[in-house]
């Protein structure tokens, strides 16, 4: 797991081509004029969704990993805290779908602040829990940009 500005995208360079488009597409999108949806950047390779939600209690998160696709989440407006784990001895809750690229879990983990403005690029063995709240429920709009592997 990465966690990081976007002011500091620059460092990320050399994590090869597709996640360089991906933190590119993040930094030169001003996505409060975009609308929650999917949008292509490079066909099935690299796509992001777009959503909106309000901020759960950890007790109604679920972690998750994938196998396909690198997740690189962006912070566009709100707050969440976002729990990770390394991909290691967590109960599996949810057997890994091939067609939604998913897995879910149970088991230990730690909180990183995930404020506006910030990046998390997630690979496969990095377990997340995204959307809990920070201190109370609020809006939070988020862009997760798929990165296939």
């Amino acid at each position: 797991m990465i966690v990081d500005k976007l002011s500091n995208l620059h460092l990320y360079s050399g994590l090869g081509e597709r996640i360089n488009k991906a933190l590119i597409y993040l930094s030169k999108n001003n996505f409060s004029e975009l609308d929650p949806a999917k949008y292509e950047i490079d066909g099935d390779n690299i796509f992001a969704l777009i959503s909106e939600y309000k901020t759960m209690d950890e007790a109604e998160g679920k972690l998750e990993a994938h196998k396909r696709y690198i997740d690189v989440q962006f912070a566009a407006k709100g707050c969440e805290l976002i729990g990770y784990a390394p991909f290691e001895q967590q109960k599996v809750l949810v057997e890994y779908d091939e067609q939604t690229d998913v897995a879910f879990f149970e088991g230990e983990k730690s909180f990183v602040k995930f404020e506006e403005g910030m990046f998390a690029i997630f690979f496969p063995n990095d377990v997340h829990m995204p959307g809990i709240k920070y201190r109370e429920k609020s809006f939070v709009k988020k862009v997760v940009v798929k990165v296939k592997i």
